[in-house]
Parts: C-alpha cells; sequence; structure tokens
C-alpha cells in the first residue's frame, strides 16, 4: 500500500514539475523582454535629455553671438573717440593692421613755444588720459611720441629739433608715471621732424605736426 502512495506522490510531483516549467520559462522571457524595452527607454531618455543639453548650449552660444553683434554695431555708431573711452573732443586713431589706438596731443596744449616744461593749466589733459589708459589699456605698452615743425632751432637752448621732441615726450612719459603708470610699460620716443602730419608749407600745417602721440598697444 505505502509503495502504490509513493508511486502517485511521484507522479503528482512529476505533473506539477511538467505543469510548472513552461510558465517558468514564459516569466522568464517576459522578465528579459521587460528588460530590453526598460534600457531601450533608458536609451532614449539619455539620448533626448543630450539632445536638450546640446540644445541650450546651441541656444546660449547663438545669444552670446546676438549680443556681441549688438555690442559691435553700437560701437560702431561711435566715432573713435568714444569707442576708445577717451571721448568726444580728443583726437584718435585707430590702426588695426597695428593694432595701436593713439590719441594726439597739439604741443600748444602742453607746452609753450620753445619749451620741454608741461603747462600746468593743461594738466587735465594729461589726468583724463592717464586714467582712460589704466582703466581701459590697463597692462598694455605705451609709446609717448614727439614730434616738431621742420624749423630749425634758433632761439632756444635745443640742439635741434631731435632734442626738443624728446624731451617733450619724456616730460610727458614722467607724468604718466607720477600719475600711477608702470614705468616698464611706458616709453618716450623723440622723432624730430622726420613723421609729419602735412607739409611744412604753412603755419597750420606746421601747428599739425608739433604734437605729442600717446600709442596704446593693443596686441
Amino acid at each position: 500500500m505505502g509503495l502504490v502512495m509513493n508511486k502517485k506522490a511521484m507522479l503528482l510531483v512529476g505533473l506539477a514539475a511538467l505543469i510548472l516549467l513552461p510558465g517558468c520559462t514564459n516569466w522568464k522571457k517576459k522578465y528579459q523582454a521587460l528588460e530590453v524595452e526598460h534600457k531601450n527607454a533608458k536609451g532614449l531618455l539619455d539620448r533626448e535629455r543630450a539632445e536638450k543639453g546640446q540644445l541650450a548650449e546651441q541656444v546660449t552660444a547663438s545669444q552670446q553671438t546676438i549680443e556681441e553683434l549688438q555690442r559691435q554695431i553700437e560701437q560702431s555708431k561711435k566715432s573713435p573717440a568714444e569707442a576708445s573711452g577717451f571721448g568726444p573732443g580728443y583726437d584718435v586713431k585707430f590702426d588695426a593692421q597695428a593694432g595701436t589706438v593713439t590719441v594726439t596731443l597739439p604741443n600748444s596744449i602742453l607746452f609753450d613755444s620753445g619749451k620741454a616744461n608741461l603747462k600746468k593749466g593743461q594738466i587735465n589733459e594729461l589726468d583724463h588720459i592717464t586714467s582712460v589708459l589704466q582703466q581701459q589699456y590697463a597692462g598694455r605698452s605705451v609709446d609717448v611720441v614727439g614730434h616738431t615743425d621742420s624749423d630749425p632751432i634758433k632761439k632756444s637752448t635745443w640742439k635741434d629739433n631731435w632734442e626738443l621732441s624728446a624731451e617733450r615726450a619724456l616730460s610727458v612719459t614722467r607724468y604718466l608715471v607720477e600719475k600711477g603708470m608702470t614705468a616698464d610699460k611706458v616709453r618716450a620716443v623723440g622723432c624730430g621732424e622726420s613723421k609729419p602730419l602735412a607739409p611744412n608749407d604753412s603755419a597750420s600745417n606746421k601747428a599739425k605736426n608739433r604734437r605729442v602721440e600717446i600709442v596704446a598697444h593693443l596686441k
């Protein structure tokens, strides 16, 4: 009797195994399929996030480009003096090829005839220029270049126009350094009559040639 019962029990276990085995296989397949779908969905989500990130970067870059173009448009509407920061009333020239900004001051503003000492009443001109150089051209090399007309030295004690132009350039250079410009960034240059702006054939042209140029190097 016990043997019959054992055989029946074994038969029931076998039948249960046959019934459950396909079910386990199906659930395993379903789990694997769901796992694949999950990975695919995650991949799509990650790609969408990456694309959104790239789009955000492109929008930011485009906005910066627009702002830069707007700034350039506004700058183009200004005169060279305004764009340089020196303001209206100053003779300013940009040289894109040389990478320089030049402010020109007539000698009549800075010096008495035949003299190399700065006029005290016109120091405010140099104060303003020094302030702009320190604020907008900090760390840039600056040349102070003296020029004269072609009239030979007769009454003053200078040896020639070279010496006069050099001493005037030195006076301006010393003043800039006294007001805080870095000494190793400022250089004095005397050109005498060698680089005229206009022919020395009239009083007005000679006045143009008598000048001091303050040249900021942007490169």
